[in-house]
């Protein structure tokens, strides 16, 4: 059946540069190219726009993959019909020749992008299954971490190995895609070149997409700077602080330096609210005060664990309040909250309870008082 097909549309091509007997060979093999170029892209265009058609409303994933997949196809149809037409063109041997290179070219690219596609396809597939917008989200960021880390490392083994199949079709770069698959093969290269800082920088993603010390929207402490994950790229990851700031990280640097993860068990997070009052500080009204601003939020399901009196120095005592939630936004942001009502509450209404400094005066005449009697000098006779 496919030969037929191939066969009548050599025939029509070859009745149409009889056609055009009468113009330059090459501007013959030019209107035969253009015609079965053009062929191929509205026979693509008509086929996508039927599937669609077809898919529309009752599958809409397989609507979404088409639309992803639309280059691709597109490529590999233009490149068969420039296969097929490139027999009926009256071009010479160097030329076609060239032409067959570029094809082989385009059809190692086209494997190259077929295989990076699919990919994504099948991790969004799988990811389908996971939410993000739940309290215990533990779970859904683990799978994405691992999947979007490990879907660059892939696409970076596809771009190596179509990289090094292209290179192998020129006679005078063939070696270099030769030592892309010397002795040990393309993983074999792969760590053969860890050292160097693009790979190595994969290398330790594949590490972290592994053993996950970090995931997406972990809340994590590192150089002292507080924020969640939003990002994990091939060679950084991205922090947000708590000021919507975001600080860029180098990823060895979460392989290499130890950092706090404060959501590495669990999606719930404890917050801490440190406040340095004075002695006379009423802690069972501010215990219940705590209480009651904590009830008060709704997001969250936050909860207030402890009110603690963690520390005492000459001066001040120290207090802290523990609190936990669903997530770590909710917590992130109800820490602060509490803390500043808090001191709204302790100035209001016990502003004895802030931290003071104590002096104590002495008068002269208190102060003559505290000293000894001089002794009597004793007299020459």
């Amino acid at each position: 059946m496919w030969q037929d097909f191939v066969q009548r549309a050599q025939s029509v091509l070859n009745a149409l540069g009889k056609a055009l007997s009468f113009a330059p060979p090459w501007a013959v093999a030019l209107v035969i190219l253009a015609v079965a170029t053009a062929a191929a892209w509205l026979l693509h265009a008509v086929i996508l726009a039927v599937l669609n058609r077809l898919f529309q409303g009752r599958r809409p994933y397989l609507s979404s993959v088409l639309n992803q997949t639309r280059n691709p196809t597109r490529l590999a149809l233009l490149l068969i019909a420039v296969a097929i037409a490139l027999p009926t063109a009256p071009l010479g041997a160097d030329i076609k020749t060239m032409v067959v290179r570029f094809l082989v070219l385009g059809t190692i690219c086209l494997l190259g992008w077929i295989a990076m596609t699919a990919a994504h396809i099948a991790a969004n597939l799988y990811l389908m299954r996971f939410r993000f917008d739940i309290g215990d989200n533990l779970l859904a960021r683990k799978h994405v971490t691992q999947v979007r880390v490990l879907l660059r490392a892939a696409d970076t083994i596809v771009v190596l190995v179509t990289l090094g199949f292209a290179l192998m079709t020129f006679d005078a770069v063939r070696q270099y895609g030769v030592s892309l698959f010397a002795s040990a093969g393309v993983a074999g290269v792969v760590f053969g070149l860890a050292a160097q800082p693009v790979l190595s920088n994969l290398i330790a993603g594949v590490q972290l997409a592994v053993t996950q010390p970090i995931r997406l929207e972990d809340a994590v402490t590192v150089q002292n700077q507080y924020g969640w994950i939003e990002e994990i790229n091939a060679t950084y990851v991205v922090l947000r602080l708590e000021d919507q700031r975001r600080m860029i990280v180098p990823l060895n640097n979460f392989i290499q330096q130890p950092f706090y993860n404060w959501t590495r068990q669990a999606a719930p997070t404890i917050g801490k609210v440190v406040l340095y009052l004075d002695y006379a500080a009423p802690i069972e009204l501010l215990r219940k005060k705590a209480a009651e601003i904590v009830a008060e939020t709704k997001q969250g399901n936050p909860r207030l664990t402890s009110v603690q009196v963690t520390d005492a120095s000459a001066e001040a005592i120290q207090v802290q309040v523990l609190i936990d939630s669903d997530s770590a936004a909710t917590t992130g942001n109800l820490a602060p909250d509490l803390r500043e009502k808090l001191i709204a509450f302790l100035q209001r209404e016990h502003p004895e309870a802030l931290p003071r400094r104590r002096n104590e005066i002495v008068d002269a005449s208190e102060r003559k008082a505290a000293q000894p009697p001089a002794a009597p000098s004793a007299r020459s006779t």
